[in-house]
C-alpha cells in the first residue's frame, strides 16, 4: 500500500476514534441484558494476531434475559452490521444500541467484519454471510424465532445491510457479488440507519441512466479517495444495479424496511433517494426522517452513537415497533 494511503487510513481511524471516545462515558447497558462476547464465526476468529487469529471474524449475542430465564424460541432476532466508512469500527462500538434494542424484546446478533485495507467491499459482503450462515446453523442453540430475523446497519453497515437483503433476495445479485451460495436466512425485515447507497461508479451510472435518480457520485469519489479504487474491483456485475438504491429496488423484491435519517445527517439524500426507490414500487417501509430545529443537533447515525438522547429512545421504540408488527 502506498505510505499516503497508509497515513490517510490511519488518520481516519484516529479522528473517528476522538470523535467516538467522549461520547462513550454516556453509554451504559440496561438492566436485563445477557451478553455472549467474542464467539468465532469462523475457524480463524479470535483477538490473538500472533496466533493467526482474525479479530474481524468474531460476533456478540445480545440476549433479554427474559427470554433466556423463560426459554421456548419466541424472541425476535436483528442481525447489527457496524458502520464506520468500510475501514473503521467493531463490533463493540455499537455495544450500547445493542444492548437498547435487546431491551425492547430482541435478540441482537453483532458482528465484526474485516476492515479495508484488508479486504475488499466483496471480502466485506463474504464474511458477514460467513455470519450469517454460522448463525443459521445455530439458532436453534438460542431462545430466539428463526422465523422472525431481521438486519440492521449503520452508515457503511447500512450499505453491507442493504446489499445483503439483495444478495438473499435475489440470485443475481448473489452472483453479481460474488456468494455462491448465500445463507438462506429469511429475513422478516430491515432497519436502514443514515446509510450510504450511493455506491457505483459514475461512468456506469450515467451509462445506465441511473445518476438522475437520487444517485450522488461524490459519495463513491470520497470512498475511492480513502479506500482506492480497489475496494470497488471485481464488481463490474454489480456496477450499477446493484450500486444504488434505484437500481436494487427495481431488481429485488426487498422485505419490510425501517429507513432512518434526520436533517442533520450529511447521508440524508441517500435515505431520501431510497424512499422514493421503495415508494414508487409500493414496497412496505417506513420513513424516519427527524428535523432538527436550528439550533439542534443530531448529527450521523444519532441512535447508534447518543443512544442516552430522547430522540434516540424514540427512535429505538419506533424500530421496535415496525419490528414486531412484521414478525
Amino acid at each position: 500500500m502506498p505510505a499516503d494511503r497508509a497515513r490517510m487510513f490511519r488518520m481516519n481511524r484516529y479522528q473517528t476514534a476522538l470523535f467516538d471516545l467522549p461520547r462513550s462515558e454516556y453509554w451504559h447497558d440496561p438492566d436485563g441484558v445477557d451478553a455472549i462476547c467474542d464467539i468465532a464465526y469462523l475457524p480463524d476468529g479470535g483477538t490473538d494476531r500472533t496466533a493467526g487469529q482474525c479479530r474481524g471474524h468474531l460476533l456478540d449475542i445480545y440476549l433479554p434475559h427474559e427470554a433466556t430465564v423463560r426459554g421456548g424460541h419466541t424472541t425476535p432476532v436483528y442481525v447489527d452490521i457496524h458502520g464506520g466508512g468500510f475501514t473503521y469500527g467493531y463490533k463493540e462500538l455499537n455495544r450500547n444500541f445493542n444492548t437498547h434494542l435487546a431491551a425492547r424484546g430482541f435478540a441482537v446478533v453483532s458482528l465484526n467484519y474485516r476492515p479495508a485495507p484488508q479486504t475488499d467491499l466483496k471480502g466485506q459482503l463474504a464474511d458477514v454471510q460467513a455470519a450469517l450462515r454460522w448463525l443459521r446453523t445455530h439458532l436453534d442453540e438460542y431462545p430466539v424465532n428463526p422465523d422472525a430475523v431481521f438486519v440492521t446497519g449503520d452508515s457503511a453497515g447500512g450499505a453491507l445491510a442493504l446489499l445483503t437483503l439483495a444478495i438473499e433476495n435475489d440470485e443475481d445479485a448473489a452472483c453479481a457479488f460474488g456468494i455462491a451460495q448465500p445463507s438462506g436466512l429469511r429475513f422478516s425485515g430491515g432497519t436502514l440507519v443514515c446509510g450510504v447507497y450511493s455506491l457505483a461508479s459514475a461512468a456506469t451510472a450515467s451509462r445506465d441512466g441511473m445518476s438522475g435518480i437520487g444517485y450522488d457520485p461524490s459519495k463513491r469519489l470520497m470512498l475511492e479517495q480513502l479506500l482506492g479504487g480497489e475496494f470497488f474491483a471485481g464488481l463490474d456485475a454489480a456496477d450499477p444495479t446493484y450500486l444504488t438504491a434505484e437500481g436494487i429496488v427495481s431488481a429485488v423484491d426487498l422485505p419490510p424496511l425501517f429507513i432512518l435519517t434526520s436533517s442533520d445527517d450529511f447521508l440524508e439524500a441517500d435515505s431520501l433517494a431510497l424512499a422514493t426507490a421503495l415508494s414508487r414500487k409500493g414496497s412496505d417501509f417506513e420513513l424516519s426522517d427527524r428535523k432538527t430545529g436550528r439550533h439542534e443537533t443530531l448529527g450521523h447515525v444519532y441512535p447508534v452513537g447518543m443512544t442516552w438522547l430522547d430522540e434516540s429512545q424514540q427512535a429505538l421504540d419506533a424500530i421496535a415497533r415496525f419490528s414486531f408488527a412484521r414478525c
